[in-house]
């Protein structure tokens, strides 16, 4: 991986190579590079945990997350690969929305960015604590040296080689975390002699754990399929959507992006589900269940193949932690240095102030990410529920909407943040459902009725929306 950064460092030229290829990723890059950027760590460790703990009703959420992926992929992004084409060449987020809206303060710009910054230093913060808990149990370093062991790898090649580092790392990543999750769970099911046979031991040891329902509430089911709102609004999903070559690339990105979810997503259920009777029936007591994968590859597998298997958590893990650093850097250099501060800034310049700005992003992760009992799904979850409030209503109603204005946009955004924010604060009853459903609902509504206020958009704006709709008709 620090040998493709190496690589690229010597290939980026300007700030566009550096924080989006230069537009010129393949289908299949960039859909692998969508894929493992998203899952990050939680795919190998927070959703078999979770399956492990609770059973199949767990799988609520890889329902809605897989909805939610289609979707994205089929309404946002041919449609926002040609929008932010049109506008500029925008090359980042807070980039397309300044454009988007004629944001000539930068008002809208800087909310954006702030945004970007304070959610993704959680999430960044999540994988940082899924690279130490794999470094801790692996190596049996203790989980400061393990944490900072695993920051200093993924910062290096991010570092390096930008975007393109970054996505071809992903994708080679999300190739060995497949496969990672179809060997394992078949491995599981075989050693426990079938797949009757493993159900029945399942049965045995817990049988609501074969309930789709167990425990569970309307408002719990509704809170986990809600996971798949989340998708709309992810800075480093919609980048790699705005850096392929072609809008024609997109339905065969689609289709290989969706294919490589889909089973990884059924393997990573099925390990963290049939891995408890597995280790149930060696006698061994998980403390973490978020380790059962880790727990998995080393009891089945002699040491080479298990090594393969905990390079695949590892592959995940930084495989989303360089992309969230790179788009936050990239707001901090493009959307804050550039636009604000230093508005002649030369191209080598804003390469490097980007090369520092994910060294200062990945310290205060790292610092945040001191407390070795951090769950990493809960990490995850506050960060992806920021984002899907946050941006998911504007960046649909932007790309479908031609009456959203500047005022809607930043009153959306605000109440999407805010009400996430507060709602994790609330227990009880209502407040039990997940913060990013109703911070969808709020900042959706927000958009459109603040849309109603002040100075509407101009000609100008309404006929962009018009070419890129007609562009969109003529790409179909």
């Amino acid at each position: 991986m620090v040998a493709i950064g190496v690589y690229f460092y010597f290939k980026t030229e300007d700030l566009s190579d550096y924080i989006l290829g230069g537009r010129g990723l393949s289908p299949s890059v960039t859909a692998l590079s969508a894929g493992a950027s998203d899952m990050s760590g939680w795919l190998l460790l927070g959703l078999p945990g979770m399956m492990y703990s609770d059973g199949i009703v767990g799988s609520w959420i890889a329902i809605g997350l897989i909805i939610g992926a289609y979707l994205n992929w089929h309404y946002i992004a041919k449609p926002l690969r040609i929008y932010t084409h049109h506008l500029n060449d925008s090359i980042t987020i807070p980039d397309y929305f300044s454009n988007r809206f004629e944001d000539k303060n930068n008002l809208l710009r800087i909310v954006t960015a702030l945004v970007i910054l304070l959610f993704y230093t959680l999430y960044t913060s999540s994988g940082l604590v899924g690279g130490a808990k794999l470094f801790e149990a692996t190596f049996g370093l203790d989980y400061d040296t393990a944490l900072l062991v695993g920051s200093f790898i993924i910062v290096s090649y991010t570092f390096l080689g930008g975007y393109n580092a970054v996505s071809w790392t992903d994708f080679i990543q999300g190739i060995l975390m497949m496969l990672a999750l179809i060997i394992t769970p078949v491995v599981v099911i075989y050693e426990l002699g079938g797949f009757g046979e493993a159900l029945s031991a399942i049965e045995r040891i817990d049988p609501s754990h074969l309930d789709f329902f167990n425990g569970a509430s309307f408002i719990g089911i509704v809170s986990l399929m809600a996971w798949g709102l989340g998708y709309f609004g992810q800075p480093h999903i919609l980048v790699r959507f705005m850096s392929i070559k072609e809008p024609s690339d997109i339905p065969l990105a689609k289709n290989i992006g969706m294919s490589w979810m889909i089973l990884s997503v059924i393997g990573s259920l099925m390990v963290g589900f049939f891995g408890l009777a597995y280790v149930s029936a060696h006698g061994i007591d998980i403390q973490d269940s978020e380790k059962i994968f880790i727990t998995l590859s080393q009891l089945l597998f002699n040491p080479w193949i298990a090594g393969f298997l905990l390079a695949a958590i590892l592959a995940a893990i930084m495989s989303t932690i360089d992309s969230q650093l790179l788009v936050s850097s990239s707001v901090l250099t493009q959307d804050i240095y550039h636009a604000v501060l230093r508005k002649n800034a030369s191209e080598k310049e804003l390469v490097w102030v980007g090369r520092a700005t994910v060294i200062l992003i990945a310290v205060i992760a790292w610092a945040l990410s001191l407390d070795a009992n951090s769950s990493v799904l809960k990490l995850v979850s506050y960060a992806w529920a920021g984002f899907g409030a946050a941006f998911g209503p504007l960046i649909i109603l932007s790309l479908y909407n031609a009456n959203v204005t500047r005022l809607g946009a930043i009153a959306g955004m605000l109440t999407g943040a805010l009400v996430v924010i507060v709602w994790k604060q609330l227990e009880g009853g209502l407040f039990d459902l997940y913060e990013l459903l109703p911070g969808f609902i709020f900042a959706s509504l927000a958009i459109i009725i603040f849309s109603k206020f002040g100075q509407e958009c101009s000609s100008e704006i309404k006929q962009t929306f018009d070419d890129v709709h007609t562009k969109l008709e003529g790409n179909k």
